[in-house]
């Protein structure tokens, strides 16, 4: 199985697939590289780069603390070992966060950025919820309940569902504790300005606690902004509309990237 090694030795899971244009995918707290399963078929048109962030899936851990800049110094790691020069990173719901902070920290590295669902803040009274939920979640190591409840969210394919749910449990509940506390108080907004690769965000038609986050990107991002919003979902692009959100990354990358 392949592994990238951080400085501190801490070994990160990570899988590639194809050629060409590097994507980066990054997952959301617990659910692993498998988040993308069905993105890989990009493979056919790309090189598809998926991880199981530090203290997640079949990663390690050796912090005592997990930070932003230790998660995204991991996923530099990994693209140096795999001998990728530029990636284009995408982050779903907070590893959209993830995919902002890599993008910032290592400008020369990334040629562009994808967001599904994604947010430079949580200034909302519903996400700020959702992560005290996840924080509280950890802290009495529900990674049980946890698990049930983020597989039956995002399929309704049992066999996919029953995937999800065990790569969870996987989950260090410390770890995740950090994780949902890092992406709580996360703020890229005054920072956004310092992006110069072409964004790409991604939403449900029917997530509405996180549109009015475009505002926030088409203001600050000085560069190219295209928004997409993908019908009958909600939050859950990558698993339940993988067909639309491909077609869509294909585009994007064809038309703003391989230029």
């Amino acid at each position: 199985m392949p592994f990238a090694t951080h400085q501190d030795t801490t070994e990160i899971y990570y899988e590639t697939y194809g050629e060409g244009t590097a994507i980066l995918f990054i997952h959301p707290p617990a659910m692993g590289h498998v988040t993308f399963k069905r993105q890989r078929p990009l493979a056919d048109h790309f090189q598809i780069i998926t991880v199981d962030l530090r203290g997640n899936g079949r990663s390690g851990n050796k912090a005592e603390k997990i930070t932003m800049s230790l998660i995204v110094e991991d996923l530099l790691a990994v693209v140096d070992e795999i001998g990728v020069s530029k990636v284009v990173v995408c982050g779903y719901s907070n590893g959209g966060s993830i995919a902002q902070e890599f993008a910032l920290s290592f400008p020369d590295r990334v040629s562009g950025v994808i967001l599904c669902g994604g947010f430079s803040e949580v200034n909302s009274f519903l996400l700020r919820n959702e992560f005290r939920l996840g924080i509280y979640a950890a802290q009495f190591k529900l990674i049980k309940l946890m698990s049930f409840a983020l597989a039956t969210a995002h399929t309704r394919s049992k066999l996919f569902e029953l995937e999800l749910e065990d790569y969870v449990k996987k989950t260090d509940p410390e770890v995740l504790r950090h994780m949902y506390n890092e992406g709580l108080h996360y703020k890229s907004t005054d920072r956004l300005h310092q992006l110069n690769v072409p964004l790409l965000l991604v939403y449900g038609a029917n997530d509405h606690y996180v549109h009015h986050y475009q505002d926030i990107f088409l203001e600050k991002v000085k560069t190219n902004v295209d928004i997409v919003y993908i019908s009958d979902v909600k939050h859950q692009i990558p698993t339940k509309k993988s067909l639309e959100l491909n077609k869509v990354i294909y585009n994007f990358i064809k038309k703003k990237i391989e230029v």
